[in-house]
């Protein structure tokens, strides 16, 4: 069976993508855009954590009232765009750990090559965020999964900004236990492999390196 897609129907979200896609977007504009977003797609993405109860004590009375059941959590992003998206999950949750992988692409195999990997020492005990803005080709994506899995991880999910649907297949193909939370799905992949409509090289846009 295949992961869910989870593509956010909010109009805060649509509005905050339609900004990022201006190509006149400065960059800081573009990076607090990234963190926002971020923030909201993890408000989706964290929707099953398990709560329980405890006592508090309010101005008036004395309650019973949810609180999360301190199940552990972290966010990994793939360096370098998916640092971008960090700090939004962290202000959601800032008990969550942070792992990071760098890739690179093999000139020669084309296949995606692990250059730096660190992550906490109980990762495979804990929910793991894999955060990128961009889900493309899904060749990055689906080896930083096969690597956290690596770890002994077992509850895993993909979070980004935008995802293109031959992105979503190959990872639903290869890791079909992995759910994707994005902020919507665009139309396709042009010749170079990006996204389009999309919103040009994340990672530029975010760090000012065009």
């Amino acid at each position: 069976m295949n992961g869910k897609v989870h593509v956010m129907d909010h109009p805060l979200v649509a509005h905050k993508l339609t900004v990022l896609r201006d190509k006149n977007t400065s960059v800081k504009d573009f990076r607090e855009l990234v963190s926002e977003i971020g923030m909201l797609i993890t408000y989706e993405a964290t929707r099953d954590l398990p709560l329980t109860t405890r006592e508090v004590e309010t101005p008036i009375c004395a309650t019973t009232a949810p609180t999360l059941k301190g199940k552990k959590f972290a966010v990994v992003p793939i360096l370098r765009a998916g640092l971008g998206l960090v700090e939004g999950v962290l202000r959601m949750v800032p008990s969550a750990r942070v792992g990071h992988i760098g890739l690179y692409r093999d000139e020669n195999t084309l296949e995606p090559v692990k250059y730096f990997c660190k992550m906490p020492k109980d990762i495979a005990e804990r929910d793991v965020l894999i955060v990128d803005p961009m889900l493309a080709t899904g060749g990055s994506a689906e080896a930083a999964i096969g690597f956290i899995k690596e770890y002994g991880c077992t509850n895993i999910k993909r979070m980004v900004l935008l995802a293109a649907p031959e992105g979503i297949e190959r990872i639903q193909k290869s890791h079909p236990d992995v759910d994707i939370y994005c902020g919507t799905v665009d139309e396709r992949l042009n010749e170079h492999g990006y996204i389009v409509p999309g919103l040009g090289d994340a990672g530029d846009r975010i760090f000012g390196t065009k």
